[in-house]
């Protein structure tokens, strides 16, 4: 791979008829960065295509080629893009149903808006795959139709569709109404009883661990359950009666449903897995009652989770601060908070609580040098992207806490250049801040050539357009391939350099 090549086909700033001349020499991983060219011109994506028909895919998914442009002969893939896209040609549909390739009639089966003889046809296909990709996508009638279908895989691949009709889904859930599945992937493949080793050693098993079947087939019968339960249009009523289910990973799925009525989500606060018990705990459906009786909870990540409920009250969420790691992240109830609740947050005398709101981006000025100002670090570290602090203050953050607060400090979006400069120059150096500077568009070249000293930080800094155009220029020799490809793409690379590399190609 030309890594230089591969770099300079992505720099924004290659002009069109250097484009045009690295189109006639790419080879296919330089085709594909010219693909993602957000200026490439149709003109040059048919040119691209009629060199290498791998990136046909790439460029009909992004909207650059035409029905016109695609033989479906010729170009399979990229008329299957097309149809997927839905701007394809009904014949297209009608071609590839009848394809001895499997795999493109799978990819058929996915495609929306297929012409109804066609999905009849897909429906009917030979191979399971072929009428399970169809399930998982098609219509609500079409869905309906398929739910009564022989093979177990189809009907799970119903359950998870969900333009599937609730009263089907409560069918497929309860299995009443439905005659009995014939088949399945287990069957299909082993004599029953049969459950796969979960060590299995065979190379072409494709045949999940645990997979079962005792002519019932009770694996995938168990996973369209499953689907039936994550599937938002199966109705309530039908899915209730899980809550007890001898099965975990139902009563997992259903703990995540936000529909569910009080006396469900009261039973399953008593579950004896915590991992359903975390998953309730972030269940928008839970009332204040179960939020304040899981807050004592300290199962495997129920606290956690419980942080992340959108309606938990802030006294909750205080006493959860301090008895789990929440670690720096905006929950939802801090985003939601009132004006009179951002001041009561910010007054705390947790700085757990304190470091929580600071990661807010909209707080008022007052609040926010207020909290640049606290004595705890993580406060500081979390409130220092904040827009609008003031030049002194980021510098009074680093002079106070210092490397625990550089990196932070170098992410807020109105650093100065000059303070981005000496944050570079930090003693100790804070290896991760290198990283940070590298990204900020208000770095300069003093400041850049500071984190080229790092080597997670030099391919960032390789591609920023402040550095100077020699240094660009000697990076595309570096040993690191991601360097040199890096400032192959830098925008400031000098013209006559992109020319003089399109013409070595």
């Amino acid at each position: 791979m030309n890594h230089v090549l591969c770099g300079l086909a992505a720099n924004p700033a290659l002009p069109s008829e250097f484009v045009d001349l690295l189109i006639a020499v790419a080879d296919a991983d330089v085709a594909g960065h010219l693909a993602d060219r957000a200026d490439l011109s149709h003109a040059q994506a048919v040119a691209l295509v009629s060199r290498h028909e791998d990136v046909a895919v790439q460029l009909a998914y992004a909207g650059r080629l035409t029905a016109a442009d695609v033989d479906p002969v010729a170009q399979p893939r990229a008329a299957l893009a097309l149809l997927d896209e839905g701007v394809g040609r009904p014949e297209w549909a009608r071609l590839f149903a009848a394809d001895p390739v499997v795999e493109r009639r799978e990819k058929l089966a996915a495609c929306s808006g297929l012409p109804p003889d066609v999905v009849d046809k897909l429906a009917a296909d030979t191979d399971v795959r072929v009428r399970t990709e169809l399930a998982l996508w098609t219509t609500p009638e079409t869905a309906a139709r398929l739910a009564r279908h022989p093979h177990a895989e189809v009907r799970r691949a119903v359950a998870a569709n969900e333009a599937t009709p609730p009263a089907v889904l409560a069918m497929l859930i309860t299995g009443e109404g439905l005659p009995p599945a014939q088949s399945c992937l287990v069957c299909d493949r082993e004599a029953t009883p049969f459950v796969h080793d979960p060590h299995c050693p065979r190379l072409d098993c494709d045949l999940l661990p645990g997979d079962s079947c005792d002519g019932s087939h009770e694996s995938t019968v168990h996973e369209t359950q499953r689907m039936a339960l994550l599937n938002p249009a199966t109705p309530t009523e039908a899915v209730v009666a899980f809550a007890d289910h001898p099965s975990v990973h139902l009563r997992w799925a259903l703990a995540a449903r936000p529909d569910l009525p009080p006396a469900v989500c009261e039973q399953l606060a008593g579950d004896p897995r915590p991992g359903v018990r975390a998953t309730l705990a972030e269940n928008p459906a839970i009332d204040e009652a179960l939020i304040r009786a899981l807050a004592t909870d300290e199962g495997h990540d129920v606290q956690r989770r419980l942080a992340h409920h959108p309606n938990v009250p802030l006294d909750v969420l205080t006493y959860l601060a301090g008895a789990t790691r929440i670690g720096s992240t905006l929950l939802p109830r801090i985003a939601g908070a009132t004006p009179f609740e951002v001041q009561e947050l910010a007054t705390s005398r947790n700085a757990a609580v304190r470091m929580l709101l600071a990661e807010r981006r909209d707080l008022p000025p007052v609040i926010r040098d207020a909290l640049a100002a606290d004595p705890d670090a993580k406060v500081v570290k979390s409130v220092a992207p904040h827009p609008g602090l003031s030049e002194a203050r980021l510098r009074a953050m680093v002079d106070l806490h210092g490397v625990r607060v550089v990196a932070k400090v170098a992410a807020n979006p109105e650093a100065s250049p000059g303070l981005l400069e000496d944050l570079a120059r930090h003693e100790p150096p804070v290896q991760k801040a290198f990283r940070v500077i590298a990204r900020n568009r208000h770095a300069t070249a003093p400041a850049l050539l500071g984190c080229l000293t790092d080597r997670q930080a030099r391919p960032i800094a390789a591609g920023h357009p402040a550095l100077p155009h020699q240094v660009i220029v000697e990076l595309l020799a570096d040993d690191e391939w991601r360097v040199a490809e890096a400032a192959a793409a830098n925008p400031s690379l000098p013209p006559a350099v992109m020319s003089e590399l399109v013409r070595c190609a």
